[in-house]
């Protein structure tokens, strides 16, 4: 192995030792960029991902302030790949930490298209995570079949919005957790933000759902962080915390104001206990996306 190698290897066991210490970990944009590269990004795509939420993102089901796609798939470490697969709604509810006006509701995204999914530097991102990951014991949620290999990504590619008549928020809910085994949030990029909007809050599991961000206990925040710069990123072990987001404002009251992001919701298939039972689901490869990537 050449040195370069063996730095990359060394660089990544650190990263994966501390967030199996903390449980949850901040990595800075510089940082993530220099790992994609090692990891097949190439650079012009970097521009590409910057961008990608502008023209491509439709309207949100549930929430006006916001603009969203999604895109379901399987995480295969035993066969070294990641496949897409078939659309299908998603869902949270009040069982899984997530106390919302449509807890409970089968909500259906527009899928994520060619533009993200071609992009080498998103593909990167979805190995990083798997490397990080990969693996892990973590605090086991009910009704998630711990008895398959296969993990199931949800990504979000996320893109709120803030002006004069509206204001966005990053977690209208408030205090919660999404229902998975890791939750990763990555910034793309924002316009006319202050410098305080959109702060992350770490909470102890303990802390009461759905209540807003200062409403929570201080002696209850284990850590808080901000997404300032292109490709910081969060990973949090999602049954171990909760987290909560403060709203998005705008620096100039006179234009809106927008902060985007990819949310990779990383979990076991659904058990036949869960409402909406996936596993039959898990290797139903995209029929309009047959891709599969070397992790």
């Amino acid at each position: 192995m050449q040195r370069r190698e063996v730095a990359f290897v060394d660089e990544l066991r650190k990263l994966r030792l501390r967030y199996q210490e903390d449980r949850y970990l901040f990595i800075s944009g510089k940082t993530v960029e220099g790992l994609l590269l090692k990891m097949g990004a190439t650079a012009v795509d970097f521009d590409r991902l910057r961008h990608v939420s502008e023209a491509t993102l439709r309207r949100d089901p549930t929430l006006p302030f916001r603009r969203t796609r999604n895109g379901r798939y399987c995480v295969d470490a035993k066969n070294g790949e990641v496949f897409r697969l078939e659309d299908q709604s998603f869902v949270l509810s009040g069982d899984e930490d997530f106390v919302r006006h449509d807890s409970g509701i089968l909500r259906r995204f527009d899928p994520i298209g060619e533009e993200l999914e071609s992009n080498t530097a998103f593909v990167a991102l979805m190995r990083l995570k798997a490397a990080l990951v990969a693996e892990m014991e973590v605090l086991r949620r009910p009704n998630l079949d711990y008895g398959q290999d296969a993990n199931i990504c949800t990504v979000f590619n996320i893109r709120t919005t803030t002006s004069r008549e509206l204001a966005g928020e990053p977690a209208l809910e408030g205090v919660h957790s999404d229902g998975v085994d890791h939750t990763m949030s990555t910034f793309l990029g924002s316009e006319n933000m202050t410098r305080g909007s959109a702060r992350t809050f770490l909470h102890d599991r303990r802390e009461r759902n759905g209540i807003r961000w200062h409403e929570a206990d201080p002696a209850l925040v284990r850590a808080n962080y901000r997404h300032d710069d292109f490709l910081d990123t969060l990973l949090v072990v999602d049954h171990e915390f909760k987290h909560s987001v403060t709203p998005l404002a705008q620096e100039d009251q006179d234009l809106p104001s927008t902060r985007d992001v990819l949310i990779f919701f990383t979990r076991r298939p659904y058990a036949a206990t869960h409402r909406f039972f996936d596993s039959e689901q898990a290797e139903k490869a995209h029929p309009n996306f047959p891709e599969r990537w070397e992790l």
